[in-house]
């Protein structure tokens, strides 16, 4: 035999049946009556020739298998993994596995095998690419696993070593056993948060999501009260909630609903900002303890972090990430020496803000002191942030189950440069500028993110990327369904606040079925072949005196959608849509000679 300390099996193209010699030489190295035993592992092809050299048959498949987005469960747990597939042959084994060797994954979408794995010896091999190359890293792992395992037999340190298990145990674990652990018990009776009053920042943004998380919840047979005061609501509307209360967001009201009504469960998600206000309200004052009402979802533990940006910070930097440099003031002189500590230009925020109210950015201490003043009108505490402006600003749609599953529906990326609200900005998905690098980059810190506070259900990741180099910082966690959330579920038919209701009852995305497909898995991550934009719309010439120059602070009042196959045509359709008087791009508006007068 020649000499190695572990095998490792690559892929290729072709029909694997035409491989004999391969084959053969495997079968050698895989012998049960070996005197040295020596870790084997396989990939793709390799993967198929190992299945043929263990007595399994492979067959062609109708389509195959390619892409970046197709789910695997690992076999015996509740973990799927996001994978990267080019095959278009696969292994049989409906009709049972060879002796000793058991099915370490499965295609969840077709059920087509994914992995095999012997019970007590080396040796195994999967369909999928864990290597990734161009796609997610989920799986990236499994080659660090493999090289442990070369490690413990060359060592010999394998008397009671067994494979399958540690293999099992080491991909199904938890990222970080101190994450917030959700309310998971099955609820009867639920109350849901819509949003305030109608105002810019809220309300109507969030009638999708909360629409929708009563749908989810009707379908399960709980029985639902919403408290909305907006009446001209789809939530509101009769068939939806089985009890509706039109009364303000606030705890005095709420707690008198829960009094009334008892429910055993409650959703702060689907409200936007407000919703969760209040719901952190009536945690800290005890109430919900009071009444027996379980907080679904998310744990409140990881909302208090995503809204404490000290917090938030400190969590952020446990695991070697970084947020835009912040602090907290609750006075002038506090707010003067973070700036002086943080270094101008800084951006002023009102902690708490509905659509960044209160906030702005400051050059100097001449701009500062008015811009602070103004903005304590509207909190008891501000945040101090260093600029970034001129950055990129790219979010991430992500969707996290009680059993770690963590896929990203979206990213969206918005066309004005950081230091425009989001609201003001316009979000086209997918991302344009961002290079496969810079995309996976960040798709795979926003799972890391997600998974280490702990939520469950949807959330939206947005960050800073300079872009004349790879650095980027954390801007913030909405841990909860945003504008931006109803945006990516219109732009990629993925139901997100469907499924995060679903999810705050307890299940798993493996278990919840594609909605458009009514057969495939929720766990799988939308590839868009078109292009989607979003542009705000205003109606400044009802505000005496308001500025029509847009920033941090939001203004607009709504939202156009376009979809086209190009960047160009959606745009071209968003910008009539945005006003039914404007054409688009017309290149016939001005003359040539007209530009060249005006900019010289």
């Amino acid at each position: 035999m020649i000499d190695f300390d572990g095998l490792f099996i690559s892929n290729g193209p072709g029909d694997p049946q035409m491989c004999d010699e391969s084959i053969q030489t495997i079968k050698s190295w895989i012998r049960e009556d070996n005197t040295v035993i020596k870790p084997v592992f396989g990939i793709c092809l390799g993967h198929q020739l190992m299945a043929i050299a263990v007595g399994l048959k492979t067959y062609k498949m109708k389509y195959g298998n390619r892409g970046q987005n197709l789910p695997c469960l690992l076999v015996g747990t509740n973990r799927c993994f996001i994978t990267s597939q080019n095959h278009g042959y696969a292994v049989e084994t409906s009709n049972g596995m060879p002796d000793k060797w058991n099915v370490l994954f499965e295609n969840k979408n077709d059920q087509s095998n994914e992995g095999i794995i012997h019970r007590n010896k080396p040796f195994s091999s999967v369909q999928f690419h864990p290597e990734h190359c161009a796609g997610p890293k989920d799986t990236e792992h499994i080659f660090n696993i493999f090289v442990d395992i070369v490690n413990q037999y060359k060592q010999k340190l394998n008397d009671n070593f067994v494979l399958k298990t540690y293999l099992i145990d080491t991909l199904s674990r938890v990222v970080d056993s101190n994450v917030p652990k959700a309310h998971c018990a099955h609820s009867k009776k639920v109350l849901i948060l819509g949003s305030g009053g109608l105002s810019i920042g809220q309300a109507g943004e969030f009638d999708y999501s909360g629409s929708q998380a009563l749908k989810a919840l009707k379908e399960e047979n709980i029985h639902t009260i919403l408290i909305n005061p907006n009446i001209a609501t789809i939530q509101t509307s009769k068939g939806l909630a089985n009890k509706v209360y039109f009364l303000p967001i606030i705890s005095y009201y709420v707690e008198q609903v829960i009094k009334n009504e008892r429910p055993d469960g409650i959703l702060l998600s689907f409200g936007g900002q407000t919703a969760l206000n209040t719901g952190i309200e009536l945690h800290e004052t005890n109430i919900l303890k009071k009444y027996g009402c379980n907080v679904l979802g998310t744990p409140i533990e990881s909302i208090q972090i995503t809204e404490d940006r000290s917090l938030f910070a400190q969590k952020m930097s446990n695991i070697g990430e970084n947020v835009a440099p912040c602090e907290a003031a609750a006075t002038l002189e506090e707010a003067l020496e973070s700036a002086e500590r943080i270094g101008y230009p800084v951006l002023v925020r009102a902690a708490f803000a509905l659509g960044g109210l209160g906030s702005g950015f400051a050059n100097n201490v001449e701009e500062f002191i008015p811009l602070v003043t103004s903005a304590f009108a509207h909190t008891s505490q501000l945040l101090i942030d260093k600029s970034l402006k001129g950055w990129k600003e790219v979010e991430y749609e992500v969707v996290r189950d009680q059993f770690d599953n963590c896929i990203v529906v979206c990213n969206m990326e918005n066309i004005d440069p950081l230091g425009i609200h989001t609201g003001e900005s316009m979000v086209v998905a997918p991302s344009q500028t961002l290079t496969n690098e810079e995309y996976n980059l960040l798709r795979t810190v926003s799972i890391k993110i997600v998974r280490h506070l702990g939520i469950v259900g949807e959330c939206n990741v947005q960050y800073a990327l300079d872009p004349l180099s790879k650095d980027y910082y954390i801007i913030e966690v909405n841990a909860r369904l945003s504008r931006s959330s109803a945006l990516a579920s219109k732009a990629t038919g993925y139901p997100l606040a469907y499924i995060a209701a679903k999810l705050a009852l307890g299940m798993s995305l493996v278990e919840l079925k594609n909605t458009v497909t009514g057969c495939t898995c929720a766990c799988f991550e939308p590839s868009l072949d078109y292009c989607v934009i979003k542009i705000p719309r205003w109606d400044l010439n009802k505000f005496v005196r308001c500025s029509n120059k847009i920033g941090s602070s939001m203004k607009s009042v709504g939202e156009i959608m376009a979809i086209g196959r190009t960047f160009e045509e959606a745009f071209q359709k968003a910008l009539r849509m945005v006003d039914e008087n404007v054409m688009g791009f017309d290149p016939y508006q001005r003359t040539i000679e007209d530009e060249v007068c005006t900019f010289s």
